[in-house]
């Protein structure tokens, strides 16, 4: 028995996740802004931001350079609005949108100065890839009667701990759907495998190492108090004989965590063995600052 944890105990894995899902992975905060156009001495007057506004919705729903338009209308949240606003006096971008109260996920920024003959053209070349993707819902514009200064942004959307429940249950139905058929992770196949139950204090130690996640901006199986996902088990109660441990980071809902972890040979060894019985799992999430999630599941036998 002593063999079988020993084993089960190495069998923890971890995917770092932030902002937008790309082969399993998330990169840091991705972001961009370039500056455009220059006024001339008997110019045609600078573009107003209505107009801007305008012209940006029409690209939304037409579509540009060969790319299908979206149903979905920019939406103008007053946080964003104000990130622009305070960009336009200097501050650095990233700065001005948590200083403003937005929520982040992405975004891509425009600083134009001319006309509106030329203001097509500079979101076509720059703004035209994010105008048509619908995670992009939201635009900030401020003008000084010079210049425009354009933010759009997908927003950072998350379960809050009020939503827990159904977290847990959506994961749960998403693992154990994953289990009942075959699958390949990496160089390995896994037959299918009976259906997890839900553990209460699985819950409690994969909470407890969210949070620890969380507060201490980290993403490892050690805990900061250098806890080990087996003490953390017993701590909660749970005598084990086999465990496992999965963990994210950055994942906004549930389909991109399973995803990720399915996609990670590791994590999804950890999905697929039918050695474990019992799960739980646990989010914890930033309400303020930079946008983070954690998610944890830890696996056992009792």
């Amino acid at each position: 028995m002593s063999r079988r944890y020993a084993a089960r105990a190495r069998r923890v894995a971890a995917v770092p996740l932030a902002c937008t899902l790309v082969s399993a992975l998330l990169t840091p905060l991705a972001w961009g802004s370039t500056a455009f156009g220059a006024v001339t001495p008997g110019a045609t007057p600078p573009v107003s931001a209505a107009r801007a506004l305008e012209l940006l919705q029409t690209l939304r729903t037409q579509g540009c350079e060969g790319r299908s338009g979206s149903a979905l209308a920019l939406r103008r949240p007053p946080t964003l609005q104000a990130a622009a606003a305070r960009w336009s006096t200097g501050a650095p971008l990233g700065v001005a949108i948590e200083a403003a109260g937005y929520r982040a996920d992405h975004y891509r920024a425009l600083q134009y100065r001319g006309n509106t003959a030329g203001l097509r053209g500079a979101l076509l070349q720059e703004l035209c890839a994010a105008l048509t993707q619908e995670t992009y819902r939201d635009v900030g514009i401020w003008g000084d009667g010079q210049a425009l200064w354009i933010v759009l942004a997908a927003p950072f959307q998350t379960p809050s701990p009020a939503d827990a429940a159904a977290v847990t249950q959506a994961l749960l139905g998403r693992i154990n759907a994953a289990r009942a058929h075959a699958r390949r992770c990496g160089a390995h196949s896994y037959p299918r495998a009976p259906p997890l139950q839900l553990d209460v204090r699985l819950e409690h130690a994969a909470a407890r190492h969210a949070r620890d996640m969380l507060e201490h901006d980290f993403l490892d199986h050690r805990g900061s108090d250098g806890s080990t996902p087996a003490t953390r088990l017993q701590a909660a109660g749970y005598r084990f004989y086999a465990l496992g441990e999965n963990i994210a980071q950055g994942a906004e809902n549930v389909e991109q965590v399973v995803q990720a972890w399915l996609a990670s040979p590791g994590h999804c060894a950890n999905i697929m063995d039918m050695a474990f019985q019992e799960t739980g799992f646990a989010f914890a999430v930033s309400r303020r600052g930079a946008p983070r999630i954690y998610w944890v599941e830890d696996f056992g036998t009792p």
